[in-house]
């Protein structure tokens, strides 16, 4: 569920299951058709309006920003989308819309401070703002004014209502962060930073000249190319700030570059590129911090109001397989197989739909028999658990067919209550490249279960498309397919009368083909995040640092021995320019390594591995990987490409450690 505003309040949108079981009549069982009502199709809804079903497609209506659609091109949607809405057509009678009172838009800051990790900047504990400053020190100028603007709104609102404890003057917190920031001499981690973010190449709508925080920096003129690297390296709502500063002319030149040379690939990162799942659990709790702020700034800056839908809790089913949590599915999957991290019923499906191959003409857009669809669904609920369904007798339509009412059952959608009007906010972004940017940092904010579930879907999606000369589905006919399934909900449910809903359509779309295009880009995390949580951490450090030599000083240790045995585990006995690799569960347990230019992760893996002996000669690449612990990071797991000098210089008091990678 999720908060709406409207302008006769909030809705309180729910999913809403129909508890019946009834017959749609004698065309029921026409191959061809949807599995219909008897099953509970949920779907979610925003108010009596929007339950209205599409009963004939909205008239064409060519937009700028959809120049390249036209009717034929959208077809394949508006059949899926119809197959989905005569399986769900008997559902309306057992909806209900719950209209609440409007939350005040300091309730809505305030959930998204929390959110953010700053809730302490606000409310009883927000006496002591110095919790905040080591984070608010490593926020860019845009970062910073997204989350003063939000202060700003929940304290006056905290005013209003005549709170006793103090509230922070949002003005005194962040003078103290710039006052702290002009104080802090900069650090070599700081200064690796910044020589990261000057050096970088920058290419299409980006401008020559990008602010971040209170330093300059200068960034080359455009270099028009088919294929162009992202920028990760910049914060993305600096990035735009830059492009707006830009004339007319030359902001509508980039758009139609971008429009006409719309390709985007992953740069090369001589430290390493850092992939969603290479960090800690307590730096990615830190990534998702910073990937907030960054959203709500780029969205600010471009003028899309971003509001964190609000998911209330509502009685769902605690067991089955259909319309059951994803977090709810997991926990039974994993009590059958420990370590599960996408349902055991999505993946078997998947490889259902694989068995029958992947050429077959139509998958994913051929629907399954309807009542097929009906007695399968009865069956795995009774019979998956216990190992007793026969999957042979599913075809592979039924099993596509059977795949996306999975996704479309989830009491909440894959994309998440929280962002999914978000990920929908994408298709009003001006040029392609800042909706790839938005779009990798929702990924990033996804819960894991959705994540994890979201790139099975898409590395599935992408295998299929694999097959495009002997199935005919390209990547814009599984886009247009697939994209209903996961986007079945508000603005999709207006009237068909209104020329918005074909925008809708085609927005999300091409939402949907960015999703799958560009899986690897999106499950990457920008760099910029990576280097502010590597700063954060150097900041802790010296505070905790700080601190245990107070409380050594204060119980009369010898502060003069502790600075030298600091000094001497800092040096570790190597010699500079090497460093020491340590593989615990390998026969060659440690590993002086001299540093080169050319020096990568791989070439490293490759000296421990090319030693093994025995049962531990069957190690393969990918099965163990070279990690960066410690110093200005938590652990890290280093990608093949990675230059182990240049790292070095990054993060010089790290320690390397090569290890498996936990399931």
């Amino acid at each position: 569920m999720s908060w709406l505003s409207s302008s006769q309040g909030v809705v309180l949108t729910a999913y809403h299951p129909s508890g019946k079981d009834q017959a749609v009549g004698g065309s029921h069982a026409k191959a061809g058709e949807e599995a219909t009502s008897s099953r509970r199709y949920g779907q979610y809804t925003m108010n009596q309006e929007c339950a209205t079903k599409v009963t004939e497609r909205p008239p064409f209506d060519r937009s700028s920003s959809q120049d390249s659609l036209d009717e034929l091109s959208m077809e394949d949607y508006w059949t899926e989308l119809e197959n989905i809405q005569k399986s769900s057509e008997n559902r309306q009678e057992d909806q209900e819309v719950v209209v609440v009172k409007e939350p005040d838009e300091g309730e809505l800051e305030e959930e998204w401070l929390k959110e953010a990790g700053l809730s302490n900047l606000f409310g009883e504990s927000a006496g002591d703002p110095q919790e905040s400053m080591v984070f608010l020190s490593t926020l860019t100028r845009t970062q910073a004014a997204a989350v003063q603007k939000r202060v700003e709104t929940v304290s006056q609102t905290l005013r209003k209502k005549n709170k006793q404890y103090q509230i922070p003057d949002v003005r005194d917190i962040f003078a103290q962060q710039r006052e702290s920031k002009d104080k802090a001499p900069d650090g070599p981690e700081s200064q690796s930073v910044r020589t990261n973010e000057n050096k970088y190449q920058g290419r299409d709508d980006q401008a020559s000249n990008l602010i971040v925080g209170e330093e300059k920096l200068m960034l080359p003129e455009d270099a028009p190319a088919s294929e162009t690297d992202i920028n990760l390296e910049v914060s993305f709502a600096e990035q735009a700030v830059s492009q707006k500063e830009n004339s007319k002319e030359k902001t509508q030149k980039s758009i139609d570059n971008d429009t006409l040379s719309p390709s985007f690939r992953l740069p090369k990162d001589k430290t390493g590129t850092t992939r969603i799942g290479d960090l800690a659990p307590q730096d990615m709790k830190k990534v998702c911090h910073l990937a907030l702020i960054e959203l709500t700034a780029l969205y600010d800056v471009l003028g899309i109001e971003l509001k964190q839908q609000k998911a209330v809790k509502i009685k769902m089913k605690d067991s089955g397989l259909f319309g059951v949590p994803l977090a709810v599915l997991l926990e039974q999957d994993q009590r059958k197989v420990p370590g599960t991290r996408i349902p055991l019923i999505f993946q078997k499906l998947i490889s259902r739909i694989e068995e029958g191959g992947l050429g077959t003409e139509g998958l994913l857009r051929i629907p399954g028999v309807a009542m097929r669809i009906k007695n399968l669904c009865q069956e795995l609920e009774a019979k998956f658990y216990e190992g007793t369904f026969n999957w042979e007798s599913v075809k592979q339509h039924d099993a596509a067919s059977l795949l996306k009412l999975f996704i479309r059952e989830l009491p909440q959608p894959l994309l998440s209550v929280e962002y999914l009007k978000a990920f929908q906010a994408v298709q009003s972004l001006p040029t392609r490249k800042q909706q790839l940017q938005a779009l990798n940092l929702l990924v990033i904010l996804l819960p894991d279960a959705n994540r994890d579930t979201l790139k099975a879907l898409l590395e599935f999606l992408q295998r299929v498309i694999d097959n495009k000369e002997k199935n005919k589905m390209t990547v814009k006919n599984v886009a247009m397919v697939m994209a209903p399934n996961l986007f079945m909900c508000n603005a999709l449910g207006l009237k068909s009368s209104e020329p918005r809903e074909f925008v809708m359509a085609a927005g999300t779309a091409n939402i949907m083909h960015l999703l799958i295009k560009y899986q690897k880009l999106l499950w990457t995390i920008p760099k910029f995040i990576v280097n502010q949580v590597r700063k954060q951490n150097t900041e802790n450090h010296k505070k905790d640092k700080k601190a245990m030599k107070k409380l050594l000083k204060k119980m009369a240790y010898d502060r003069e021995k502790y600075e030298k045995q600091d000094k001497n585990t800092n040096d570790a006995d190597v010699p500079q320019g090497v460093i020491r690799v340590q593989a615990p569960h390998l026969s060659k347990v440690s590993m002086a390594i001299q540093l080169t230019e050319e020096l990568k992760a791989s070439d490293v893996l490759a000296r421990f591995l090319s030693q093994e002996s025995g049962v531990a000669q069957t190690l393969k690449k990918g099965e163990v990987f070279l990690y960066e612990i410690g110093g200005n990071i938590g652990e890290r797991c280093l990608d093949d490409d990675t230059y182990m000098k240049d790292l070095y210089q990054l993060n010089p008091n790290a320690e390397w450690v090569i290890k498996s990678k936990p399931s």
